[in-house]
């Protein structure tokens, strides 16, 4: 029987189980065309899904705490496709599509098996809806995301057995600009390290080089420091101990098109202006809910991507995660662009992407008793998990029906009960948030406010002059004050002359 042993980074994924929080990525699609059993059964028992081992491998732990990826013997792909109705109801297909999707996201894998699992829900709004479940310790969302591109094509006449002519790239990663930068920095941290014991001479000679490398140490201690010694994030009605039960949402997609325009206006990047809209609608969901919103914060843990360019598709876990603190406490929606810029090209300067992944790799190689205070201490100074992944700006298909949107909730550890999710596909940016039902029960109130923040950012672009938009110096946050004291002054100027 063939035994691998399981990475340190991948068994500090699977040793974060809780009843409280699993740790599987939950994804859905939603199909246009309704999708047969039997075709779906055969797709993924193709060399297509199968050729990835870790998809017909089980976990088994040997008696120091480590793990093994074993092949399972007896797999059968009936364990790990289920056919499925949607529970019966008064609400609307998609309303219980949710109901069904939270229900599944609280329910463990199998650990005899494969940590894996497909629920085919046949008839859904006139096509098919596919739920899957997929322990974290097989991998990140952004290599799911190229096994998904394997198991699909570009059009509707593919063969589902057939294996994928060509490894599909993703073509659009409006995220570049964030995940480059980090990626370039974890290379300059493991160069710095290597290189300041070897060539301690050479830099005696090279005094410039030797001051870069003082600088770049110092930034990784400095790094090292604030993420050991972070203060807790405003406490508000998402933070608490969580239960069982968990909850869905979803959005209409917003256009990435806009949205890439109104990131070129307020010179920031998509990743800054999505993130700005997080940022309102938890501030709109709060302030509703009858929190004081002045000065808050909410820290979110955001994971960054550290593969390299010529990864090859592997599978594992290999990214950071890095602390962003959201202004949730500002008020104007362009200084919330204008902060969350900031913020985002301060963490990009240093080096706690790659410090967030060596500590994984630590405490998977520690005891599981080590392990999880350490954990639990991070994520207890963070009230939400949030990542982006970029998708196929094309439509895909999958055995034959087109993808029409697809979905995906990140996992959150120790006491964290909120987690968001961005993902571009086909021209759209769709929203998803899983949440804790006894902390954030109404988890819709949220997502529907990501559409509303976007649009009053249009809004305020719209109430400006075109010449200032284009100017060099263009000031958003200045000339939005300019404009509300404007509007206030218009105000009062007409109380004033009614009263008259």
């Amino acid at each position: 029987m063939a035994r691998e042993k399981m990475s340190s980074v991948d068994l500090a994924w699977l040793r974060m189980d809780s009843p409280h929080n699993l740790m599987q990525i939950v994804a859905v699609h939603v199909l246009r065309q309704r999708l047969d059993y039997e075709r779906v059964s055969r797709m993924l028992a193709s060399p297509r899904l199968m050729r990835f081992r870790r998809f017909r491998q089980r976990v088994e732990f040997d008696m120091t705490g480590g793990a093994h990826w074993v092949d399972d013997e007896d797999f059968d792909i009936a364990r790990h496709l289920v056919r499925t109705r949607l529970p019966r109801g008064s609400g609307a297909a998609a309303e219980r599509l949710k109901q069904f999707t939270a229900k599944l996201a609280a329910e463990p894998l199998d650990p005899a098996r494969p940590l894996w699992q497909f629920h085919l829900v046949e008839d859904y709004d006139g096509g098919s809806a596919l739920v899957q479940r997929i322990h974290h310790c097989i991998a990140d969302g952004i290599a799911l995301i190229g096994v998904l591109l394997e198991l699909t094509d570009r059009g509707a006449t593919t063969g589902p057995e057939a294996p994928a002519e060509e490894t599909h790239r993703l073509e659009s990663n409006p995220w570049k600009p964030y995940l480059e930068p980090l990626t370039r920095g974890a290379v300059r941290a493991i160069a710095t390290g290597e290189r300041a014991w070897t060539r301690g001479i050479e830099l005696l000679a090279e005094p410039q080089r030797a001051l870069d490398y003082l600088r770049a140490g110092n930034r990784l201690v400095g790094d090292a420091m604030q993420i050991l010694l972070m203060d807790d994030d405003s406490p508000t009605p998402l933070k608490g101990v969580p239960g069982v039960a968990k909850r869905t949402a979803w959005n209409e997609p917003l256009p990435l098109d806009e949205v890439k325009a109104v990131a070129r206006v307020l010179r920031a990047s998509v990743n800054d202006v999505l993130l700005a809209c997080v940022a309102g609608a938890l501030r709109h969901y709060l302030r509703a809910a009858g929190a004081d919103t002045h000065g808050t914060e909410v820290r979110a843990l955001v994971p960054v991507n550290l593969r390299p360019p010529s990864d090859g598709g592997a599978l594992g876990n290999r990214f950071g995660l890095v602390p962003l603190v959201l202004p949730v406490g500002i008020a104007s929606p362009l200084a919330r662009v204008r902060e969350v810029h900031r913020r985002m090209d301060e963490l990009k300067a240093g080096y706690q992407a790659v410090l967030g992944y060596t500590l994984l790799a630590a405490v998977g190689m520690a005891p599981r008793a080590v392990q999880t205070p350490i954990l639990e201490y991070l994520a207890n100074k963070a009230s939400a998990v949030m990542t982006n992944v970029p998708g196929p700006q094309q439509p895909l298909y999958f055995a034959g029906s087109e993808i029409e949107r697809m979905m995906f909730w990140v996992p959150q550890s120790g006491n964290i009960g909120l987690g968001v999710s961005i993902l571009s596909y086909n021209g759209g940016v769709q929203f998803g948030i899983v949440s804790d039902a006894g902390l954030t029960p109404e988890p819709q109130r949220i997502i529907d406010g990501f559409g509303r923040e976007f649009e009053l950012l249009v809004h305020c672009l719209m109430l400006m002059p075109p010449e200032l938009v284009m100017a060099e110096d263009f000031d958003p946050v200045a000339i939005e004050q300019l404009l509300f004291h404007s509007v206030a002054h218009g105000k009062r100027s007409r109380r004033r002359a009614r009263r008259r």
